[in-house]
């Protein structure tokens, strides 16, 4: 069943590197369909990867082979909540690793440009907390980082 709202992503020629990452990285993230080009078009031969169907934590995407015309920014980003430090470190090891990039505040960027926020659910929580003293010093240890550390926002809303 196709869905009714899809993410639709540009690249330039490396959609079903990038999907066969993702699925390879995230849960519940796989390559669903490559479709090649049916004819040359002005930026491409006939054959060509032209599109990939794929998932990146259950959220249905198509990486469009566009060429090099527009590029990614940080106004789109994909935000994944994470259980532990484990898991934050394993995310962010693999984005960064890969080609990519760290940013401020959990941000990274891999190597096609599509930007990552690598968010503990527990800072989260802690910066909606009704405690709203225990949110600023959360919010304001955040501030000061580029991959979460658990325990030290951990540590902020304890205080």
């Amino acid at each position: 069943m196709i869905p009714k709202n899809t993410i639709c992503l540009w690249y330039d020629g490396g959609a079903e590197e990038a999907a066969n990452f993702y699925a390879a990285t995230f849960p519940d993230s796989r390559v669903v369909a490559v479709h090649h080009a049916p004819s040359d078009y002005p930026s491409g031969k006939e054959g060509d990867v032209i599109t990939v169907e794929f998932t990146v934590a259950g959220i249905p995407c198509i990486g469009l082979n566009g060429g090099p015309e527009f590029k990614h920014n940080e106004s789109f980003s994909f935000q994944i909540a994470t259980d532990d430090q484990a898991e934050t470190d394993r995310l962010w090891n693999a984005i960064v690793g890969n080609g990519g990039q760290e940013s401020v505040c959990g941000w990274c960027k891999d190597k096609w440009g599509i930007s990552w926020q690598i968010t503990p659910r527990v800072l989260t929580e802690a910066y909606t907390s009704k405690d709203r003293a225990a949110a600023r010093r959360a919010f304001t240890a955040m501030m000061s980082m580029t991959k979460i550390d658990v325990a030290k926002i951990e540590a902020a809303v304890k205080g």
